[in-house]
């Protein structure tokens, strides 16, 4: 059964660069056919979808989000990262990593303030 797990900062100062990592245990990100898929909640609302990436690297991203956001990976730690640039405090909430949207991390709080 695949595991997710997000880890990173839960504080970001305004304009710096958010960075998360997403370990994946139970199966392997090169896997063909799934999708590795970062979605956040803000405070009060709905899930947002932030971008993919797919087994073999490549990524799409949310057209609201995408002059800001990048997805890579690191197939020897089975990980894949988010980094999201020039943070406001509307970037604040839950941070989840998924599997096709099926399987899901815990999710992780991120706040930005200064």
């Amino acid at each position: 059964q695949v595991q997710l797990q997000e880890s990173g900062p839960g504080l970001v100062k305004p304009s710096q660069t958010l960075s998360l990592t997403c370990t994946v245990s139970g199966g392997s990100i090169t896997t063909n056919y799934y999708s590795w898929t970062w979605i956040r909640q803000p405070p009060g609302k709905g899930l947002e979808w932030i971008g993919n990436m797919n087994n073999r690297g490549s990524t799409i991203y949310s057209p609201s989000l995408r002059s800001r956001t990048s997805i890579s990976r690191d197939t020897s730690k089975n990980q894949f990262t988010l980094q999201l640039s020039s943070v406001t405090p509307e970037d604040t909430g839950v941070y989840y990593c998924a599997r096709d949207r099926v399987d899901w991390g815990q999710g992780t709080q991120v706040t930005v303030s200064s």
